[in-house]
């Protein structure tokens, strides 16, 4: 028995390799030339579903539809049997079709044909199979007719009403309304089961009606059948009394017997359930009892599966989603009340009907290949695998030498012309079957050429250049290149041929043109195909235009010449600022420049000439600067300077039409600047009188033109002059010309439906303009009816800009038109539009929102999408919530801000990336899905945490000198750890100059904040980097560099703006530039800088400073003085000088890009700018945004630098503007700073905390020797005379419902004393509180306990307390203190 395995074995072994070596299958291109002489076997690419349920108001209609070559035809069984078409007059097949059609026009019954039907589609090279498709006829049976006789119950009692529906198909749904067709109400006492019975947990007075009834809605038929109402009788124990009637006490103060809970639903105390995977399971307990229960659900043995599970009908019923495997198991339901509880278990078995794993699928091979299918599927129970051969067992089918089925899969070798098939899998077990079809096609194709015949290839020289030559064949041909028909092939080197035929050229050279021949080569023939290919001279711009300043006026003239192919045509063009230059009468373009004459200010920009050829294209570009004439020759210019045109004269209306006139007028003086356009304006005295509109403007020099005018309008012209100055004043005014009245030319604009409740919809659209009415009577014709049904139009006449439809369903489409009419006539209708009615509420949430692939800063989110006809409008996105919900970071205090995020998606399977995420928390989630209007119910929310990240920079980083030779360095935390500190980083340096020496690194504890450096030199500065450290790694790096030793250097500014007056300031600020009018006094508050250059000398302890700003002008002086503390910034004297009135703006000079990254206390600001380098002063100006406070700052070091000092979840805007040319300024920046959190200190190290600790044990030492001294001594105390105060009385409950208000002394706990886990109280035998101020108790003369412990101490006996008798044992401790 041995040896025969170890032969399966080896066999098997010795199959597996022979699979792996296979060949692959053949890919057939989707290539027409291809698909039109491919034969092929059949596939089904369409059919009905396997559970087919027909109305039976309608013709029956069984799809199977299928493709081939030669086109299939089709067959059909009926339970099992041939199923002859042509005997049943009723019955039809569609042509080119497999489709049944049953038509019952001709009389029959749609039940005669129900059963089981299978579609067979045949050709001669197989035969593929449908589904089996079970076909049934939808049945809404009507109620049985009884009499219901009077149901009669005690209040307090339970309740259930039987509904039992007829039973449908497919099942009606249930539900229970009373007269009025009002739905009965439900809540956790009256609800509605499964299985359509209406439940009373407890019936009280107020449910007694005799019109209890349920209804079925059959979902086929539309129709809705009542029972017989009950009528519920209910028997009141004692008069009911209305006016006591409260939701808290439903009785009316009458005594109802309580009960403890009983289960109506289901019954027992255990019960089993079987569900298959992916369906959804629905688990009920409903319970009796007064009060009424609560239901809380478990799962024995691990927790509910949270993402999956819902609650519904008030707790009563488990729903879970999608079942899987994971769901079986044990589920317990308990109903509990004040009087007790109840358990149920449910024992839920999860089976599965076959799924795929592996589903077959066909397969292309050439003769002599091999091949395989494999057909993997699994279940519970595990399915049984069955392979078919067009639509037979294979075992009964005729051998096949080169076939041989292994289980779930089917192995061919050698595969010969003739053996094409389709092959069926059938993979099944008691709760369902798959089918799946795959053919075999064994298929012999000569080789042939795809692509285009002798194509032309036009490259540019040196570069790398492509030759397509698409081919198939079956065997897969060999594809070979030859050049010019000769040599033995092209590939390697030069050259490069792909898999797919195409050859590649890395760099085209005029040698490399000519023919080339692409062959493909099989055992069944040749092909081939030619590709020309030509190389071309690069397009290219040798003379580009050049940047020029044109005097106003001049002429101004740009080159563009070009250099291309001979044989290429090239196109050149000009734009002006990236727009499209318009040429006309001024402008002048020839082959190799542009000519712009009397150049003026518009004409200023930027101008590019671009060449093109059909294969490539170049371009190049200048600026042009128009200058004044006062530039070159100032004396000239203020004798006679160019001004404003003189207004136009002599205006003349002639030659009138019904919607024209012409106009005719004479220029005035241009006043040395040429008049370039003239504007007409109108104004007419009905709509508007007296309010000049503009009309049309024409070239300067026209003085006579055709003005095009709108009917029925009573106008009056007037002429206004253009030339490079500006605008003449406006003409006299034309005599008054009115047109006649016409029909509106316009069609209303904005045409427009649109829902603004869930039953109507309003349609609006813009009226007419005034100049658009062209006669009296405006009034609007509106035609609307819902689309594609056909229907007449519905149509109203209004004079307003509005129609609302009512009445209408939720969210349907309409067709609109509408059409302006006056008396004269009729406008042109409107094209149709679609207009929707009104949006409602989304019925469906979505549901399995889950995350993936949970990263520090980003997650992958996953859901199952709603049904798009429960959006109940235009889906708008799925909108995803998400909070930040606690870091995980002790103490991190952070903002639960719901932020919200879209994702627009209709596929089955929708995902999205939630990104910028804080590392290291907490963050929750739910998504809902919206329309225009509305959002959904949340779906399921979700938690997850993301990983840690790398931390931000520490909140400040200062460097100070204790000595000649130390350096003490502090920092803070990091305000956004963004995982569990490690430890800190710093990277120190030696600097001089530019040279930096050879860097030192020292690891910090992560409750280190502090570090001394002992310096081998005090003349010798340090750079510094530090950054904090997670387990991911470093963070952001502060640097900065050590201080200049105190008496190093003085310092005192080039330039006499800043003027310093100590030798240690660390830095300097200046106050707003001065303003060309003298200000009042200012108050400028210090703010600290702290930029990554070397920085200024070091700064001074803490003092207080005063900063005085003078500003000084010939008429006045301004003095401001300002005191504020700060560690970084020591006494500044800062003079500002005042600049010339006439500020002149140096050609060019821009401040841009101006960026701000913002932490809690400090911002890192950056920007670019054009001012030589060293010779710049910048000045920052923050605006606090809640109050307004401006703060400046002069920066003399390039960018970028560190704003400090800000304040932690605040909003700044900010600027940078030049300290010598304030005009020139950065556009405004808004940013908002991160939020503090509180700062984590280990005070296990701290020496307060040590020291607090020994004092504490010193003190209890010391009292319990002196504790220990008195009690040996067995000392009397006195005792002192006090009144007792009562105690708060305990209310205590008798077993008969009663209570009792009394004291009981000895159940009430000493103050002070500790209570155990279960109440009692804990009686110490040598407590401090016995001896001293813990109670008022009192002693005899033996020491014994007589008084008792009160809440309050009167005045007068504290008072006492300082008598001449002896001290108890804690005055004597404080009198040693």
């Amino acid at each position: 028995m041995m040896g025969q395995g170890a032969h399966a074995a080896l066999a098997l072994v010795l199959l597996l390799l022979l699979l792996w070596r296979q060949a692959a299958p053949i890919e057939v291109p989707q290539d027409p030339k291809i698909l039109q002489d491919l034969k092929q076997p059949p596939t089904i690419v369409k059919q009905s579903v396997k559970d087919y349920i027909v109305d039976p108001r309608d013709n029956i209609i069984i799809e199977c539809e299928a493709k081939g070559n030669p086109v299939p035809t089709f067959s059909w069984r009926r339970n099992g049997k041939f199923f002859n078409i042509g005997k049943d007059p009723r019955v039809t097949m569609r042509k080119r079709s497999g489709t049944l059609e049953i038509g019952f026009r001709s009389g029959g019954r749609p039940e005669d044909y129900e059963g089981e039907y299978q579609c067979f589609a045949s050709n001669e090279f197989g035969v593929a199979l449908s589904n089996k498709i079970l076909l049934r006829v939808s049945k809404a049976p009507l109620w049985p007719k009884e009499v219901l006789e009077p149901v009669v119950v005690t209040e307090g009692s339970p309740l259930v009403l039987l509904c039992n529906p007829p039973p449908g198909l497919p099942p009606p749904f249930t539900f229970w309304m009373n007269n009025a067709m009002t739905p009965i109400p439900q809540d956790k006492r009256v609800s509605m089961g499964l299985n359509g019975d209406l439940y009373f947990s407890n019936v009280l007075a107020k449910d007694a009606h005799t019109d209890y009834s349920c209804n079925a809605r059959f979902l086929f038929t539309h129709t809705i059948q009542q029972k017989n109402p009950f009528t519920l009788k209910v028997q009141p124990k004692e008069p009911y009394n209305d006016t006591s009637y409260n939701a808290t006490d439903p009785y009316g103060g009458r005594r109802v017997a309580e009960s403890t809970p009983t289960f109506l639903s289901p019954s027992g105390s255990e019960s089993s359930k079987m569900v298959l995977r992916d369906e959804q399971l629905l688990l009920e307990c409903i319970a009796a009892g007064l009060p009424t229960p609560t239901i809380k659900w478990f799962k024995k043995g691990g927790d509910l599966p949270g993402r999956k599970v819902k609650f519904e009908n008030f707790n009563k019923t488990l729903k879970i989603v999608n079942v899987s495997e994971e769901d079986a198991g044990e589920y317990v339901c308990m109903a509990n009340n004040q009087l007790g509880s109840i358990r149920h278990s449910i024992f839920v078995q999860v089976k599965a009907a076959p799924y795929w794993l592996d589903k077959p699928t066909n397969l292309v091979l050439a003769p002599d290949e091999n091949g395989r299918l494999v057909c993997r599927a699994n279940g519970n129970p595990k399915p049984n695998i069955q392979w078919l051969i067009n639509g037979q067992p294979v075992d009964s089918s005729p051998p096949n030498l080169s076939r041989q089925v292994l289980g779930d899969t089917i192995i061919f070798r050698s595969v010969q012309m003739g053996s094409s098939a389709v092959y069926q899998c059938n993979a099944s077990n008691q709760h369902g079957y798959l089918l799946a079809n795959a053919f075999v096609s064994v298929l012999d194709m000569p080789p042939r050429m795809l692509g285009p015949k002798n194509q032309l290839i036009k490259v540019i020289e040196n570069n790398r250049t492509f030759l397509d030559c698409p081919f198939f064949g079956s065997p897969l041909p060999e594809l070979r290149w030859f050049k010019n028909g000769q040599g033995s092939g092209l590939d390697g080197g030069q050259y490069r041929v792909y898999i797919n035929g195409t050859l590649e050229i890395k760099r085209a050279r005029s040698e490399d043109e000519g023919t080339y021949t692409c062959v493909a080569n099989s055992i069944l023939g040749t092909a081939e195909n030619q590709v020309r290919l030509e190389v071309k001279e690069q397009t290219r711009i040798v003379r580009a235009p050049e940047r020029q300043s044109a005097i106003r006026g001049s002429t101004a003239h740009f080159d563009c010449k070009v250099k291309s192919d001979p044989s290429l045509s090239v196109t050149v063009t000009w734009t002006k600022d990236d727009k499209p230059l318009q040429l006309g009468w001024r402008l002048r373009k020839d082959d190799e420049s542009l000519t712009i004459p009397n150049v003026n200010e518009g004409d200023e920009g930027m101008y590019t000439c671009t060449v093109k050829s059909e294969i490539d294209q170049d371009m190049a570009s200048a600026r042009l600067t128009v200058l004044e004439e006062a530039s070159l020759n100032p004396s000239v210019s203020s004798a006679l300077p160019p001004d404003r045109p003189e207004p136009p004269m002599d205006l003349d209306l002639s030659d009138p039409a019904a919607r024209s006139v012409r106009l005719t007028w004479i220029p005035g003086n241009d006043n040395r600047s040429p008049i370039t356009q003239f504007l007409v304006q109108f104004e007419e005295d009905h709509w508007e009188p007296g309010r000049w509109q503009n009309l049309s403007t024409y070239p300067g020099d026209l003085n006579s033109v055709i003005l095009q005018l709108a009917p029925f309008v009573n106008y009056q012209f007037r002429v206004i002059a253009i030339n490079s100055v500006g605008q003449s004043q406006p003409s006299r005014p034309s005599p008054r010309y009115k047109t006649s009245g016409a029909a509106p030319d316009a069609i209303p604009r904005g045409l427009r439906g649109w829902g603004s409740k869930k039953d109507d919809m309003e349609i609006t659209w813009e009226p007419l303009l005034d100049l658009e009415r062209n006669g009296p009577n405006l009034h609007y014709n509106v035609w609307w009816r819902l689309k594609d049904s056909g229907d007449e139009w519905s149509n109203v006449t209004t004079i307003g800009s509005k129609h609302v439809i009512h009445n209408t369903e939720t969210y349907v489409p309409y067709e609109i038109k509408i059409q302006a009419r006056n008396e004269f006539g009729a406008a042109p209708e409107s094209n149709v539009v679609i207009g929707y009615s009104g949006e409602d509420k989304p019925t469906d949430a979505p549901t399995g929102l889950r995350v993936s692939k949970v990263e520090s800063t980003t997650a992958n989110i996953h859901w199952k999408p709603v049904a798009l006809n429960s959006v109940q409008g235009e889906f708008k996105e799925y909108r995803l919530y998400y909070w930040r919900e606690s870091s995980l970071v002790a103490g991190l205090v952070v903002s639960k801000e719901k932020k919200t995020k879209g994702f627009f998606s209709t596929v089955a399977e929708p995902s999205g990336i939630l990104s910028d995420l804080v590392p290291y928390s907490k963050y929750k989630m739910f998504m809902v899905v919206a329309n225009s209007r509305f959002e959904s119910p949340p779906s399921n929310t979700v938690e997850f945490i993301t990983k840690e990240g790398v931390p931000d920079a520490p909140k400040f980083f200062r460097i100070n000198r204790r000595g000649f030779d130390t350096l003490q360095l502090e920092w803070g935390k990091p305000l956004e750890p963004n995982g569990i500190l490690v430890g800190y980083l710093l990277k120190y340096q030696t600097v001089n100059g530019t040279r930096l020496g050879h860097p030192q690194f020292k690891n910090l504890l992560p409750n280190e904040t502090e570090f001394t450096l002992r310096l081998p030199d005090r003349s010798v500065r340090y750079k510094f980097f530090l950054s904090a450290r997670t387990q991911e790694g470093a963070g952001e790096v502060f640097a900065d560099e050590s201080p200049h030793f105190a008496n190093e250097e003085n310092f005192t500014d080039a330039t006499g703006l800043v003027e310093l007056t100590d030798a240690s300031v660390a830095s300097a600020f200046t106050p707003t530039p001065t303003p060309l009018a003298p200000l009042p006094p200012t108050t400028i508050t210090p703010t600290t800088i702290r930029t990554s250059a070397p920085t200024t000398p070091a700064t001074t302890p803490s003092t207080t400073t005063t900063a005085t700003t003078t500003t000084t002008t010939p008429s006045t002086t301004t003095t401001t003085t300002t005191e504020a503390t700060t560690t970084t910034t020591p006494p500044v004297l800062v003079t500002t000088k005042r600049t010339d009135q006439n500020v002149l703006v140096a050609p060019g000079r821009e401040i841009w890009n101006l960026t701000v990254v913002p932490n809690s206390n400090y911002a890192n600001v950056s920007w670019r700018h054009n001012f030589p380098a060293g010779s710049s002063e910048f000045v920052l100006e923050y605006t606090l945004e809640s109050n307004k406070t401006v703060k400046v700052v002069a920066v003399k070091q390039q960018p970028p630098i560190t704003v400090a000092d800000l304040i932690a979840g605040a909003t700044y805007s900010l600027r940078v503007y030049s300290h010598e040319l304030n005009s020139v300024s950065s556009e405004s920046v808004s940013f908002k700073t991160k939020p503090a959190y509180i700062d984590q200190v280990d005070i296990a190290t701290q020496g307060w905390f040590i020291g607090l600790m020994c004092a504490i044990a010193l003190i209890i030492l010391i009292l319990l020797i002196v504790c220990f001294i008195k009690r040996s001594r067995g000392g009397k105390y006195p005792v002192r005379d006090k009144k007792d105060l009562p105690l708060d009385p305990v209310d205590q409950k008798d077993q008969d419902g009663s209570f009792d208000y009394h004291s009981d002394e000895d159940n009430k706990p000493l103050q002070g004393s500790q209570t155990s886990l279960d109440g009692n109280v804990k009686e110490s035998d040598d407590s401090l509180v016995d001896y001293g101020e813990g109670g008022d108790g009192q002693f005899n003369e033996d020491g014994s306990f007589i008084g008792q412990y009160t809440v309050k101490k009167d005045k007068d006996e504290t008072e006492g307390n300082e008598s001449s008798e002896a001290t108890s044992p804690v005055n004597a401790i404080y009198s040693l203190a």
